[in-house]
């Protein structure tokens, strides 16, 4: 067992730390304390031996910009001592970033990392089944009640798939970006049909739990991944089937085109979905504080207010109840939140390194699957941060910088090749 973990290990990566860092990877969709207790030795061990110093990457210089902003304008914010709590949302990870690359430096061992990720998602997806179906329900407990999962019978809301997770939104988040994982687990070549049926199960339970959850943004995931890791190969049949599938599911949700073309439109797609989409489902119940829209009015004013520094992290949820009567404790789109909270330069820094990640990795192109379904796991969590912040969750967050230092790796080539020369040379002494 030792020896498969210890298989494909990056010529940067130390051998304990490769190991902390695959298990840890397994136990974070289940609890993040766990995968902490892990992933954080594997950080500390990769930062002591990097030949990499933190500056020298240009990479980094928006992240170390960005965190020296957010500590000055801790010392002038709205929120107080609130804002400081929340830089434990930030710059750790801006230090996760550089630290975690040494783990996904090579195609082997980003391949690896995604298939933890994968089979760690299992016990979201069987959990969140059985919360539905077979009336599972918490707190369950482990570790003398250190982790605790207060996991509601029926789903929360109710009637909407959560499993291990606090809200239904943050389980969609989670199986979304694992999503494109766990398509390129199925596709890849050299499965013996034995792995491959077990793999195909996963996948099946995977789509039916982001299914369930009703995430309008988990299910766009499950689309937008599928042209993106199978390729420009399947192109030519996918796209004009998804445009068909979309095209009907647009005429039965989209508000005055005429009943005689949107009822049969409606008998193709489920109700649920439908009902879902057009949110029939709660046409009348909310005020308009309580919508997107309004929030988005409220966050851009809050700005235009304080564009440079920011009004500190948490701001939003003490200032929106002030001037709407409604609580909400976020803006809903990671942009918007950051310029709240830091800034304008902050958010355009941050989101600005996330874009420029994906559109060089995308010029360059991708000679591997997997590298495909990272990248487009990247742009998954990417949009779904455009009206939710399921960041929030520490599970996601910590994911989410994993996979961006996977995609900086991705852009170094030349250095991948030489290690790919270098484990194929030690393969052939060995041999």
């Amino acid at each position: 067992m030792i020896e498969r973990i210890d298989a494909s290990r990056p010529l940067e990566a130390s051998r304990w730390g490769w190991r902390c860092f695959q298990i840890g990877l397994f136990f974070l969709p289940s609890s993040a304390l766990l995968a902490s207790l892990l992933l954080f030795p594997s950080l500390l061990m990769s930062s002591w031996r990097s030949e990499r110093p933190f500056w020298r990457d240009p990479w980094n210089a928006p992240l170390f910009l960005a965190s020296l902003l957010m500590v000055v304008g801790c010392f002038g914010s709205y929120s107080g001592s609130l804002a400081w709590v929340g830089m434990g949302n930030w710059l750790p990870f801006f230090w996760a970033f550089w630290g975690f690359q040494p783990y996904v430096s090579s195609a082997e061992a980003r391949r690896r990392s995604a298939l933890w990720l994968v089979a760690g998602s299992f016990p979201v997806v069987l959990t969140g089944l059985g919360q539905l179906w077979w009336g599972w329900q918490g707190p369950w407990q482990v570790l003398g009640g250190s982790i605790i999962w207060f996991m509601t019978p029926g789903g929360e809301p109710e009637g909407r798939l959560s499993g291990l997770f606090d809200y239904a939104n943050i389980a969609a988040a989670w199986l979304a970006l694992v999503w494109p994982l766990a398509l390129a687990a199925l596709i890849q070549p050299g499965l013996s049909k034995l792995r491959r049926a077990v793999v195909l199960g996963l996948v099946v339970a995977f789509v039916t739990a982001l299914v369930l959850t009703e995430s309008r943004n988990g299910w766009g995931a499950l689309v937008l991944a599928l042209p993106i890791v199978l390729g420009p190969i399947s192109w030519p049949w996918l796209v004009p089937l998804l445009a068909v599938g979309l095209g009907v599911l647009i005429v039965s949700v989209v508000p005055g085109i005429p009943l005689l073309i949107q009822v049969p439109a409606r008998s193709l797609v489920p109700e649920g979905i439908w009902g879902r989409l057009s949110d029939s489902q709660h046409a009348g119940e909310r005020v308009l504080a309580s919508t997107r829209l309004s929030q988005w009015g409220v966050a851009v004013q809050l700005i235009a207010e304080r564009p440079w520094l920011g009004w500190g992290a948490a701001a939003f949820s003490v200032i929106y109840p002030l001037r709407t009567g409604t609580w909400h404790g976020h803006a809903h789109n990671l942009p918007l939140e950051l310029a709240i909270a830091h800034g304008l330069p902050v958010a355009a820094l941050v989101a600005g390194l996330v874009l420029a990640l994906l559109v060089v990795a995308l010029r360059r192109g991708f000679r591997r699957l997997f590298d495909r379904a990272w990248w487009a796991a990247v742009l998954t969590l990417l949009v779904l941060h455009g009206t939710d912040l399921p960041f929030f969750d520490s599970r996601v967050n910590i994911a989410g910088w994993i996979l961006l230092a996977g995609l900086r790796c991705l852009l170094r080539p030349s250095e991948e090749r030489r290690q790919e020369r270098s484990l194929d040379s030690a393969l052939g002494v060995d041999a």
